[in-house]
């Protein structure tokens, strides 16, 4: 099942999506909430009501009328790892890393998932990584790694989108992460039945058309339940967190010379069974705002 956030006729709601078309889930089962973290905070049964709605076509609208949006507007929680591919680690020069390094990205950063992000004004140093995201569909604490496939809603595709400058200047990495709509992610969240094995996913991230990495999350260090294990014994995730996986090797950071990412670049992100996302690189626009 692929469970979308979509905007159509001025509001924004959650859908199933069924080929061309999107399920309008406030129509064919309005009891549910209309809203993704609500949606998964109801549990199994929302899930099982939305799985009945996928055969409802009376409530059908065409993909192509829609505007998807990020699967999770405002997440709770946006957590990345660093350093989670081994040919990435290489190219850094990095030593391998002994546990798992995480960060934060500001729920600002959250970005459509065919929208833009900007190029900041206080740097050149613009950069992508395609990773494999995944969406908490249970509360959870102290997960162990056998059962740590039962937290997880489904699977996304997403760029933690770096201002390598920026992230290189303080030892947390976050500040570099972090900058307003630098965590595109959807296009939408595919439940495991139809992700298949997680961990045996091709991806790719091109930009203007040219690959630049192209990998397969086999080649993750710690993989998503490693990651769920380590987290929960730490802190709770909720429903509707958002979790980064870790990037593969041919980043713009590890070329000589850097080709940073520039306004009007597209950066497209591929994953096998999962789908696309598609952004264009835009200028920041510099005011002041206070208020």
């Amino acid at each position: 099942m692929k469970l979308a956030t979509f905007t159509h006729g001025r509001s924004t709601r959650i859908g199933v999506v069924v080929g061309e078309l999107i399920i309008d889930l406030s129509q064919a089962a309005p009891d549910l909430p209309t809203d993704m973290i609500g949606f998964l905070e109801a549990g199994d049964d929302a899930m099982a009501i939305a799985r009945e709605a996928q055969t409802n076509a009376d409530h059908a609208i065409a993909i192509s009328d829609v505007q998807l949006e990020a699967p999770i507007p405002r997440p709770g929680k946006i957590l990345a790892i660093g350093l989670n591919y081994a040919d990435h680690i290489a190219e850094t020069g990095a030593p391998t890393p002994k546990t798992q390094i995480w960060f934060n990205k500001q729920h600002n950063a959250v970005t459509a998932p065919y929208g833009e992000f900007v190029k900041p004004a206080v740097s050149d140093h613009l950069d992508y990584e395609g990773e494999l995201v995944f969406v908490v569909g249970k509360r959870a604490k102290h997960v162990p790694k056998e059962r740590a496939h039962e937290v997880i809603a489904g699977y996304c595709v997403g760029n933690d989108v770096s201002v390598r400058d920026w992230q290189r200047a303080t030892p947390t990495m976050q500040i570099g992460k972090s900058f307003d709509t630098h965590a595109p992610f959807g296009p939408w969240i595919v439940t495991a039945d139809e992700v298949g094995d997680p961990h045996n996913l091709g991806i790719r991230t091109l930009v203007n058309e040219d690959v630049r990495q192209d990998s397969n999350t086999e080649h993750l260090i710690f993989d998503c339940f490693d990651q769920i294990e380590h987290l929960t014994k730490s802190f709770t995730l909720d429903p509707g967190d958002v979790i980064y996986t870790g990037t593969s090797s041919g980043v713009a950071l590890a070329m000589d010379p850097p080709p940073w990412l520039t306004v009007g670049d597209v950066v497209r992100i591929e994953i096998e069974n999962i789908g696309y996302i598609e952004n264009s690189v835009v200028e920041e626009n510099a005011e002041t705002v206070i208020g």
